[in-house]
């Protein structure tokens, strides 16, 4: 039996509960764990957790590519090196890059933190962040499809996600640029079942 601890409307939790739809594995899910349990699974007393008998895995986009592995997957992580790669190249952009441009925006803007309200910071973290969407926009652009290229991998789960975050954080006095090729990107994804449940729900 899968099990998953993570609260529902964290982003990272989130990725492995779409992955979970779109595999059709049956998961059991600890939406509030309690808190001395977690930091026993993971020391870094975060979520995700995934727990199959005595195998103890965190980490999303790590849970992620065991999932899609262990379901021998290949069309969403690709056997071939370099194939492979360009997923996980993608998967690892968004855990640094794409999240290091929007923290302080999103904590500002969407979170209203008290810890959060320097408006030069929040313009800077709102050019950032509009700066890595654009290398987004570009890259599907090129494609004309998903982030990886014409079909569908792990890489869009992370992704998919992200682009949520985007579109339900207002940005306030800053302009947010338009982005076609990520709107229509958008739209692609909320095709998936999993992605209307767990990604595209509103939660940013």
């Amino acid at each position: 039996m899968l099990e998953l601890y993570g609260k529902p409307t964290s982003i990272n939790v989130r990725k492995v509960l779409w992955l979970c739809a779109g595999l059709d594995l049956a998961v059991q899910h600890h939406a509030a764990p309690d808190a001395e349990l977690l930091r026993g699974l993971n020391p870094n007393a975060q979520v995700p957790v995934l727990r199959e008998g005595d195998f103890v895995l965190w980490e999303s986009n790590s849970i992620c590519r065991y999932l899609a592995a262990h379901a021998g997957r290949h069309d969403l992580l690709p056997v071939a090196p370099q194939a492979r790669a360009r997923v996980e190249q993608w998967m690892d952009w968004q855990a640094t890059d794409l999240n290091r441009s929007w923290s302080y925006a999103f904590m500002a803007l969407a979170r209203q933190s008290p810890a959060h309200t320097e408006a030069a910071s929040i313009e800077a973290s709102c050019q950032s962040w509009s700066h890595t969407m654009g290398i987004l926009e570009q890259q599907l652009a090129r494609t004309g499809a998903y982030v990886a290229g014409q079909d569908f991998t792990l890489a869009d789960i992370p992704i998919g996600l992200s682009v949520n975050r985007w579109f339900c954080t207002p940005f306030g006095n800053v302009a947010k640029p338009a982005l076609p090729a990520i709107a229509a990107y958008y739209d692609r994804l909320a095709a998936r079942e999993g992605y209307r449940l767990y990604g595209r729900n509103g939660t940013a």
